[in-house]
């Protein structure tokens, strides 16, 4: 499993383990924290590039997850290289060493982004219409899966989550999980920012209803070569709106900071799980507000931080936003 040390990839680990199986985990941990990585994980630090590094933890693996992605789709439009570094070139270093070393089936964990400007509620019937450089990236990925897999006779699925949320998401990041970033600037007494008008829509998962799908579709023996949306559709929500049940929560005075928009951001973006419910037993147990609350709790638990702005800006220009290019989200 990639990404092991990361969010999804974490809990991903943990389902796996209460189910009594091996899990081998490999991170860079750009994005993740080693305490993030649940005990008994056979754990290496390093980079899905860096494929000999980690080969022979995938011999005698049946089912290979790729989580591990620098999933900042705004940010993608200013540091193109880093984020398909780390999107489609690790994507294809993973596959080829999964596949090199006898794996049966790999499961990708693609984005949302993928669908772009199509008319939400995205459904997987839909062509995807990258529209920024993660989207890009995510996409070639899924291509890059297909055709190995392919050619090589290797099973294949791919999972769409949306807008996943919950504990151990990183909440010092700046450009991306608006939530916890929201959450970590509230708790230090500070107004949220918000991009635009506030009015983009979308809908958050926690991340406990998206896994028991995601370990389906590694063991299912039935379902292959599929693609699934896995999200709460049934509790579209505004980024301002959002903001504002996150305040109701801690009981803080809003009053947000407008920005400009981030060029290319898709104002609706939200998915039909349809299919997840029918072939998955996908289902939602946590509304936006209980798993909001759940965050809320794990943050204070942890202790609010300061922003860390670890990534490279490779393009500063005018549109470049001022939130990241001066470091004051």
């Amino acid at each position: 499993m990639t990404g092991v040390a990361g969010f999804l990839g974490s809990h991903l680990a943990d389902a796996f383990l209460s189910r009594g199986e091996q899990v081998a985990g490999i991170d860079n941990l750009l994005g993740g924290a080693v305490e993030n990585v649940p005990p008994g994980v056979n754990f290496r630090m390093v980079d899905c590039n860096d494929r000999h590094a980690y080969a022979d933890m995938l011999h005698g693996t049946r089912v290979a997850y790729h989580c591990a992605a620098l999933a900042h789709e705004g940010l993608s439009v200013f540091s193109p290289h880093l984020i398909s570094t780390h999107g489609v070139n690790a994507t294809t270093g993973f596959i080829s060493a999964a596949i090199a070393a006898g794996v049966k089936r790999i499961v990708y964990c693609s984005s949302m982004a993928r669908y772009g400007r199509n008319p939400p509620p995205f459904t997987e019937d839909q062509d995807p219409r990258p529209v920024d450089p993660y989207a890009v990236s995510k996409c070639a990925g899924e291509l890059m899966l297909r055709t190995l897999c392919d050619a090589h006779g290797v099973e294949f699925n791919i999972a769409v989550p949306h807008n996943i949320i919950g504990p151990r998401q990183r909440y010092d990041d700046p450009y991306r999980n608006v939530a916890s970033i929201m959450i970590n600037r509230m708790l230090r007494g500070l107004q949220p920012v918000i991009y635009g008008d506030g009015a983009q829509r979308r809908c958050f998962s926690f991340v406990d209803d998206v896994v028991p799908s995601l370990v389906r579709l590694g063991v299912d023996p039935d379902i292959r070569s599929e693609v699934f949306n896995l999200g709460p559709d049934e509790q579209v929500v505004s980024i301002l709106d959002l903001a504002r049940e996150i305040a109701d929560l801690l009981d803080f005075e809003l009053a947000p900071i407008f920005v400009p928009s981030r060029p290319l951001e898709v104002q609706h973006a939200f998915c039909s799980s349809d299919k997840a419910r029918r072939l998955l037993g996908y289902r939602t147990t946590y509304r936006l507000r209980d798993g909001l609350a759940k965050i809320i709790a794990w943050i204070r638990a942890k202790g609010p931080k300061e922003f860390r702005y670890d990534y490279e800006i490779e393009i500063r220009n005018e549109r470049t936003p001022r939130t990241w290019a001066e470091s004051i989200i």
